[in-house]
């Protein structure tokens, strides 16, 4: 949850810009945008695995 508090002298475009800045951080945008549309299990699986592959790929990478 993003709480927002409110500093001294702060204008709303200034209170507004930071709080959509904490909402995209916190990553409820993405989570809401996921959560938009069933996803089949399957599909779910497969996301996984594919970003579990990525990961493995990236740390196997000699730099």
């Amino acid at each position: 949850m993003v709480k927002l508090t409110l500093r001294d002298r702060e204008s709303v475009q200034e209170a507004v810009r930071r709080f959509r800045k904490l909402v995209e951080r916190s990553g409820v945008k993405k989570e809401m945008r996921r959560r938009e549309y069933y996803e089949k299990p399957s599909e779910i699986k497969r996301r996984a695995r594919l970003r579990a592959e990525r990961r493995s790929r990236r740390t196997r990478l000699p730099i």
